[in-house]
């Protein structure tokens, strides 16, 4: 995706919850997902974060409900989205 210089990207985290015994094949099939450009393991309620970038928040919320909710394996989702100042 390329943006202009100095253009604000939409970003939102993703706070994604896996079923048990499913966290590797979960991570690899995001992976795949190209607006994903960030994906680490966390301890706790979640089990994953990933950093999404977009052409816009609607385009996120979009690639959060058709691609990862979608993933057999994924549980729930939280999205937090950074908003531009």
């Amino acid at each position: 995706m390329y943006r202009e210089p100095g253009a604000c990207t939409p970003i939102g985290f993703v706070l994604i919850d896996i079923e048990p015994a499913r966290e590797k094949e979960v991570y690899n099939r995001l992976l795949a997902i190209e607006e994903i450009v960030e994906l680490y393991p966390l301890f706790g309620e979640y089990d994953l974060i990933a950093k999404v970038e977009a052409d816009s928040y609607e385009q996120i919320g979009s690639v959060v409900v058709t691609k990862i909710r979608s993933i057999d394996g994924v549980k729930a989702t939280k999205t937090l989205a950074r908003m531009s100042l």
